[in-house]
């Protein structure tokens, strides 16, 4: 069977992974994080490893010997990565270094995930190949492990994404849908600003990418989101919209109003034909994923 390392397994997209790879039957899965797992159900093995400690996950690297190391792990809030930067260092940066020198040695593949943060938001959308600048700490952390990652001559495939929300059994925290949902159904007013633009992903479509990796075991960068370009407030109204709630709740506000701690770049957005020639990726619009989503959805059966 194919040995798949997910690191981060208890986040949303580790288990969304293990959602998707389970039920395929020809992963031997072992997932990685921090005290006990967060997901139910049977299938893999759960190991319990500290990230930030390089003893910890070479021995249990060592000890399972993977084909495939999905690194889904990173500490990924931005204000808390700018205040606090040797902790973000550690898991963002040191420990992928990690990964990397245990690839060298075996030869397994690497599957990265990485951000729209890379870029400084002055000229997107982006491909691949544009010039990265990131603005904030978090976002210079990422491309230090991309940089990492493409010096190392390792089996690796890097996937960049934005603005990841979904929703898994149990939640170690928010995201941008669920935020709104659980403001709007509880009649909360919020504000969201209106001049930074993104394209939303949904957690299950990019488990799928990184499936698609595994599968076609392709070396280099490729941006994986949905298809069109949305302001962050444009996002929250279609998830009022689409769920039947009152959008009038929401409020536009500025980034320079809304003051937040670190900087963000105010439009990224990628183009994702490479993703789509090269990986068989299949793009959606937030409306269609939305949709999705939607149908799946029982906040009654999830602990939030």
């Amino acid at each position: 069977m194919i040995k798949v390392v997910i690191t981060g397994s208890n986040g949303l997209l580790g288990q969304t992974l293990l959602d998707l790879l389970i039920p395929d039957g020809k992963y031997q899965i072992h997932g990685f994080s921090r005290g006990p797992s967060r997901y139910p159900v049977d299938g893999f093995q759960y190991h319990t490893v500290d990230l930030s400690d390089k003893i910890q996950v070479d021995a249990a690297l060592a000890a399972i010997s993977p084909n495939f190391i999905i690194n889904t792990a990173a500490m990924t809030h931005v204000d808390v990565c700018d205040s606090n930067r040797e902790a973000c260092d550690i898991i963002n940066v040191q420990m992928v270094s990690w990964l990397v020198e245990y690839c060298k040695l075996s030869n397994a593949h690497l599957i990265h995930l990485s951000t729209d943060f890379v870029f400084d938001g002055k000229n997107g959308p982006y491909k691949e190949t544009d010039t990265t600048n990131p603005i904030s700490y978090y976002g210079l952390s990422k491309l230090r492990s991309e940089e990492t990652i493409l010096s190392s001559k390792i089996n690796f495939t890097i996937l960049r994404t934005i603005l990841v929300y979904g929703l898994v059994r149990d939640m170690s925290r928010t995201n941008i849908v669920l935020w709104v949902l659980k403001s709007l159904k509880t009649g909360k007013p919020i504000t969201v600003v209106h001049d930074q633009y993104r394209m939303p992903t949904n957690a299950k479509s990019l488990s799928e990418a990184c499936k698609l990796a595994m599968e076609a075991k392709r070396n280099g960068i490729f941006h994986i989101s949905s298809s069109r370009l949305m302001s962050v407030y444009q996002i929250a109204v279609t998830v009022a919209k689409t769920f039947g709630l009152n959008s009038d709740l929401i409020s536009p506000i500025s980034s320079l109003e809304l003051n937040q701690p670190a900087n963000r770049p105010p439009k990224t957005g990628f183009y994702i034909e490479k993703a789509v020639k090269e990986l068989g990726f299949a793009p959606k619009t937030f409306e269609e994923e939305l949709l999705e989503f939607k149908a799946n959805y029982d906040d009654s059966t999830f602990n939030l």
